[in-house]
């Protein structure tokens, strides 16, 4: 995984939509991303989505509707193997500043933004593969599966108050599973030999108003299963944070996140 510092020095520009849920989003970090799609399978093929990336050190603005409560300003923490994106109440907020391609990446990374409550939460997280076969290190001695997990908080500025945390509440779509047949690890022709399943994001998924019931729920992971690296220890994690993943931790490579607060 990888992750990075925030910027400094924002310049701000307004932009205005009208969702029945909106907030008031300051980035103080650089690139982001917003993906969309249909909801389809695609035999071996990668997961795509369209990225949405304003300039390092934007600050953007969405109107706040009707009834919305104050804005308050919020500290993400995050850390995962490998990358993340994170969107709340459907604007894109921040993303991994290392790629996903980077190999061995391993830091936590903290986003701070401001928004109206209620919050919903969207996330991306990816395991680095090195192709469509899942697996990583091809044609190395150390040739294998990698495995991911996620875990990550947010909390009020002003107070420290944490409102959310990873746990088996959260509910995740994986899109990208590889290899479906593990024994093919050792092969020398992974992309003839592994099988994979990859679906489209669906559309409209960051939005507050989605129907996320449907989504299995987060399988949660020790720090010893998932094999925390550096960056990890770098953030004070409430009690209550989990590590998660899907149901397979070495398989699924993709995942769609969402989580709501209601009210502070």
């Amino acid at each position: 995984m990888a992750l990075a510092n925030t910027f400094p020095g924002l310049e701000a520009f307004a932009l205005t939509r009208k969702p029945r849920w909106s907030m008031l989003v300051t980035l103080l970090i650089g690139a982001s991303l917003a993906g969309s799609g249909c909801a389809a399978e695609r035999g071996a093929s990668s997961a795509s989505s369209s990225a949405d990336t304003p300039s390092v050190g934007t600050s953007i603005t969405v109107s706040s509707s009707v009834g919305a409560g104050p804005p308050v300003d919020f500290i993400a923490d995050v850390w995962v193997d490998n990358w993340f994106s994170l969107t709340v109440n459907g604007q894109a907020v921040g993303e991994d500043v290392e790629p996903i391609t980077q190999e061995r990446s391993f830091n936590s990374q903290t986003l701070e933004f401001t928004a109206t409550y209620p919050l919903t939460l969207a996330v991306v997280s990816k395991d680095y593969m090195e192709n469509a076969s899942g697996l990583e290190y091809i044609g190395q001695s150390q040739q294998q599966i990698g495995d991911g997990g996620l875990i990550m908080q947010v909390r009020e500025k002003a107070s420290g108050r944490v409102v959310a945390v990873t746990s088996p509440e959260w509910r995740g779509l994986v899109i990208q599973r590889a290899p479906l047949n593990p024994d093919c690890v050792a092969s020398s022709k992974p992309l003839v030999d592994c099988q994979s399943s990859t679906l489209v994001e669906p559309p409209e998924w960051t939005s507050p108003e989605f129907d996320d019931s449907q989504w299995p729920t987060a399988t949660v992971y020790t720090a010893e299963q998932v094999g925390v690296k550096q960056g990890y220890e770098a953030i004070s994690w409430d009690g209550s944070a989990s590590l998660i993943w899907g149901p397979d931790l070495n398989v699924d490579n993709t995942i769609l996140w969402r989580f709501s607060i209601l009210r502070s």
